[in-house]
């Protein structure tokens, strides 16, 4: 079993991120390698947003992702490793 660090949520929420962007869903896949695992989450999120009262010029935040459905693989050397991924700790890192 591989265990997901702090960081690998952390360096994970960036790449996806980059990838929502301004977009009110997202559905896609993020790839990342994480030292000697090769990580990738395919999800399909709806992406919640709220603008910040206290700023003038600003655009709507990211508040909260809301899975409709992901998967989660850690691969090392080739193989298929089972992972304790959780989308609930993703968005608690992040928020």
């Amino acid at each position: 079993m591989y265990n997901v660090s702090t960081q690998l949520y952390l360096d994970l929420a960036d790449k996806l991120f980059e990838q929502i962007a301004s977009k009110e869903f997202f559905s896609g896949a993020i790839s990342l390698d994480f030292g000697a695992v090769e990580c990738r989450l395919v999800a399909t999120l709806i992406v919640e947003r709220q603008m910040r009262p206290d700023v003038e010029f600003s655009f709507p935040r990211i508040t909260n992702l809301v899975p409709i459905w992901w998967e989660f693989h850690t691969t090392i050397d080739g193989v298929e490793v089972l992972n304790d991924f959780s989308f609930r700790d993703l968005v608690a890192e992040v928020f």
